[in-house]
């Protein structure tokens, strides 16, 4: 008889856990609670012109081995433009690039890294010599670093605090959601690790050509043809406990049963879903309350005029951290979004302000904007966009995936999400891994052959001569 699993939320954990579940031969059954499906990496349609905007601008790298087996599997990858040439700038339009040359890793940027011009050579020095130890170091090194930030990391190499806040704070936060002085060393050391140093591929930057909703747009016929159900707009009230096992999900529309749930829902929707006795009766969800959270703000510029000819760029020394360009339409409008990360002293701002700040960056990045002002504005605060990657979070991230040994459970419970302990900060790829790794759990708990979490990129051969592995 094929087994039901109900999976609780349509982001990006959720739709990674149902098709995994769909391919072993389970009857998925995607409960969302809003009309469209992607969770915090979709689009929202702008009532004021109609259009589909994102909510803020999601990036895929090289190294995201999961997600990227995800739009494979949903058939989207052709939506997904690669950028190999990252452009930064500080002010005046002076444009400085990484892009990998010839030489292999973790010497690929090395090059481009040299010419960069927001730096001195005194500065690209210090900024070398921290990489250098970071690749010496490798994951077990990391991991020496989980309960102290990425500031004292910085602080032990000798970074000074120019090179901090315009070399490692910018990557960071854009990466974390959470700035140097907050983010846990171990997150942060992944990012350049895996991110920059392994392999010359994995800091290719990959960008959607079509608003993100329309990545989805595949996922509920997929379903549909596993023989799994999409139920959009129907949220979830409740999980079912028996007092041993759950049942099933009680929603606004009915009770839908099952023999198996799959939480892919943020911790802070699960604790409103989960009663005390199934707390209580479940070591992962009794650390729920202790997750900090860390905003983004993405601002949607509309331009009668083009502003600016690069696909993307960085910011230094500005309020927001990247602009990206998003085409120039028939009557010549061009569409520019700013993101601003870890954005917590933007939340309680007017959208007027927003703009005039986001403006007066964009003027001093963009010499040729300069007396330009935009039609129209649109911000979107995502007030509790991510968890905050603090030192020490690992120890209360419940698993995505096997129950934990050390305390009772409920075994056809199962938890992801991009909070959940998938070796990962809050990112796209960490959210697809917890859905796969859920998948894979219910499967081998019930004797079938499943693919897991897909493997990293793997290291250069050189990458693991320098740190003896």
């Amino acid at each position: 008889m094929t087994k039901t699993v109900a999976v609780i939320g349509g982001g990006l954990a959720g739709l990674a856990a149902a098709l995994r579940l769909g391919d072993a031969g389970y009857r998925p059954i995607v409960i969302e609670s809003r009309k469209m499906l992607g969770g915090r990496a979709t689009s929202v349609v702008d009532p004021r012109n109609n259009e589909t905007i994102d909510n803020c601008q999601h990036v895929l790298l090289g190294c995201c081995t999961n997600l990227i087996d995800l739009y494979d599997r949903l058939g989207v990858l052709d939506h997904i433009q690669w950028h190999r040439t990252l452009y930064w700038t500080r002010d005046h339009g002076e444009i400085s690039v990484m892009k990998a040359g010839w030489l292999p890793a973790p010497l690929h940027m090395s090059g481009s890294f040299m010419r960069m011009k927001l730096f001195d050579s005194r500065q690209r020095l210090h900024i070398a010599r921290a990489m250098w130890r970071i690749i010496r170091m490798g994951p077990g090194g990391r991991h020496a670093w989980a309960e102290r930030t990425f500031a004292d990391f910085l602080d032990s190499c000798g970074q000074p605090e120019a090179v901090v806040n315009q070399f490692w704070d910018v990557i960071v936060t854009s990466a974390c959601n959470i700035g140097v002085h907050r983010v846990g060393a171990a997150y942060a050391l992944q990012v350049f690790g895996q991110g920059f140093l392994e392999h010359r591929w994995s800091y290719t930057m990959g960008l959607a050509t079509v608003p993100l909703v329309n990545l989805y747009d595949t996922a509920a016929a997929v379903l549909r043809d596993m023989g799994g159900t999409v139920m959009l707009g129907t949220s979830a009230r409740s999980i079912s406990f028996d007092g041993r096992q759950v049942t099933g999900v009680v929603t606004a529309n009915g009770f839908v049963d099952a023999s198996a749930v799959v939480s892919a829902v943020p911790f802070d929707r699960l604790h409103k879903l989960v009663s005390t006795t199934v707390r209580e009766a479940d070591t992962r969800l009794q650390n729920l309350g202790r997750f900090e959270v860390s905003p983004i703000l993405g601002v949607h510029l509309w331009f009668d005029r083009p502003v600016m000819t690069l696909p993307h760029l960085v910011l230094v020394d500005a309020g927001v951290h990247w602009l990206f360009n998003k085409g120039t339409d028939s009557d010549g409008r061009q569409h520019v979004h700013a993101v601003i990360s870890a954005a917590d002293d933007w939340m309680g701002l007017p959208e007027q302000q927003i703009a005039e700040k986001v403006v007066a960056d964009i003027h001093r990045a963009l010499p040729a904007s300069v007396g330009i002002e935009p039609i129209q504005v649109r911000s979107i605060k995502e007030k509790r966009a991510t968890f905050a990657a603090t030192p020490g979070a690992d120890a209360f991230r419940p698993t995505a995936g096997p129950a934990p040994a050390d305390g009772p459970a409920i075994d056809n419970l199962y938890l992801a999400g991009d909070w959940c302990l998938t070796g990962w900060p809050a990112t796209m790829e960490g959210a697809v891994r917890s859905g796969y790794a859920a998948a894979a759990e219910i499967c081998r708990k019930d004797g079938i052959e499943s693919v897991g979490v897909v493997d990293d990129v793997p290291a250069s051969w050189l990458a693991r001569l320098l740190r003896g592995k």
